[in-house]
């Protein structure tokens, strides 16, 4: 049974699911502008502000598994619902909250919610639109939507927190979250439970608590160093949980990363580089707005409004990518988008402690845009290319969780390498050069990332094959782009 036959309007199934990615997304940056002020309004020590962040991110990163798989077990549909009333109600009860372990709880809460929101619309969508150019265009929008939500979310939290406050970044995303929710219910078709079997509960329990485990601990190398007691504690819960997780997987009959998901080469690679792309990703959007805020004296406004060039293009990008797929194959598209990005970021890497926003960032940004748009939109193509309809809610939940994880592990690397640059230049250097200092360290490192994932993605793409039809692969198992690769 192919969805996509019996809905009427895919095109407002498609938009009602891109929301809810637009959501999420927006949810991760919205705050960054704001922190000083949801410092200052809920009593927040300096410490304590990162929390603001960091519960979402944990909560987020560490669920995506599980909520990809009960996706498929209970229906993407429900689960997708579900997740948004979550999310919404976590928003209100963060605009609302009146101290900081209420705000942070509902940080938390929110990250829940996104966790079942962003695998089961990345699932319905594959469900949507079968193998084809369709799906490379719904894909595409997918990829727009999900790179201009972080810058977005910039711009709305400048907006919102100069004209009402900090709270009214969370009351709208609760409104959007409602709308999201009433065009779900409305315009997206229920679907059939593809997913079979028993849901691995010790495998999800080792795996989410490693995550958890992994992230708080790259979290705490932020603010405490590398070496600290409680930070190798947390690494060394990690690697035994994660041992435990293998030899779960090994012996449970129907583990949570099944192996045959793994089946096309594709769905690794895919995952691998995504995970590259996301240690730079959230990085940048951590970086760049406290450039402008700290260095160039932009207000939290002019701060969001400077994000729109990276979105616009972001967006081109993104309408452009299932082309350039099909025209020049994968290898070339990923490759060429990721030394756009790292050229993009080699370019702010010259960034001065006296340079301006048309000098310094417009250009780097627009650059950017457009080859983080179409990276991420042909990796999301190779993280779910030959995946069976009854693993589409577990693809989804991997791909998320690997630039999730990839990105709490760059931003926490970048951070500490940007401290100490700011920390040596700071010994012989004026306040602003020696932040500026931080910054262009963090910024050339994440382009010769990026480099090295171009390279790394010019062998791995070119060696692995798209499962041949009649192969075994259901008919949802087909490529997800066309071209040569």
């Amino acid at each position: 049974m192919k969805i996509a036959a019996t809905t009427r309007n895919p095109g407002g199934a498609l938009a009602a699911l891109a929301g809810a990615q637009f959501t999420v997304m927006l949810a991760t940056s919205i705050v960054n502008v704001a922190l000083p002020q949801i410092r200052d309004g809920v009593g927040l020590s300096d410490g304590g502000t990162t929390w603001v962040v960091n519960a979402y991110g944990l909560a987020f990163g560490a669920l995506l598994l599980a909520g990809g798989r009960i996706a498929d077990l209970l229906g993407r549909r429900r689960v997708l619902l579900g997740g948004l009333a979550v999310f919404g109600a976590a928003s209100l009860a963060a605009g609302l909250s009146a101290s900081s372990t209420v705000l942070i709880a509902a940080r938390a809460a929110q990250g829940l919610g996104a966790a079942a929101i962003a695998p089961a619309a990345l699932a319905l969508v594959m469900d949507l639109f079968p193998p084809g150019p369709g799906r490379g265009r719904a894909l595409g929008v997918w990829g727009a939507v999900s790179g201009a939500g972080g810058a977005a979310g910039v711009l709305l939290g400048g907006v919102l927190t100069q004209a009402w406050g900090w709270r009214w970044i969370f009351f709208a995303v609760a409104l959007g979250a409602l709308l999201v929710l009433a065009g779900t219910a409305l315009g997206v078709p229920r679907t059939p439970v593809t997913g079979s079997g028993r849901f691995d509960l010790p495998g999800t329990a080792a795996v989410t608590l490693a995550l958890t485990a992994l992230v708080w601990g790259l979290t705490g190398a932020r603010r405490s160093g590398w070496t600290d007691t409680a930070v190798l504690g947390a690494f060394a819960v990690t690697a035994v949980l994660g041992a435990a997780f293998l030899l779960i997987e090994r012996r449970h009959p129907d583990p949570l990363l099944p192996p045959h998901l793994f089946r096309t080469g594709r769905v690794t690679v895919g995952n691998a580089l995504m995970a590259l792309l996301g240690s730079v990703w959230i990085a940048l959007f951590f970086f760049l707005p406290l450039y402008q805020q700290q260095v160039l004296g932009s207000s939290p406004l002019v701060t969001g409004l400077g994000q729109l060039p990276l979105a616009g293009a972001n967006m081109l990008g993104s309408a452009l990518a299932p082309r350039i797929s099909r025209r020049i194959g994968a290898t070339a598209t990923v490759t060429g988008a990721l030394l756009t990005e790292a050229a993009g970021l080699l370019w702010l890497s010259r960034i001065s402690a006296h340079g301006s926003y048309l000098a310094d960032v417009l250009g780097p940004a627009v650059l950017i845009g457009l080859g983080l748009s179409v990276a991420f939109f042909q990796l999301t193509a190779l993280s779910v290319e030959g995946v069976g309809r009854q693993d589409a809610g577990l693809a989804g939940g991997l791909v998320n969780t690997t630039r999730q994880v990839g990105g709490a592990i760059g931003l926490a690397v970048l951070a500490t390498l940007a401290g100490t640059a700011t920390t040596r230049a700071g010994a012989h250097q004026p306040h602003l050069e020696a932040l500026t200092a931080g910054y262009r360290t963090a910024f050339a490192i994440s382009a010769a990332v990026l480099a090295a994932t171009a390279a790394l993605a010019l062998f791995l793409v070119r060696r692995t094959e798209t499962v041949p039809s009649g192969a075994g692969a259901s008919p949802a198992a087909q490529p997800a782009t066309g071209g040569r690769h």
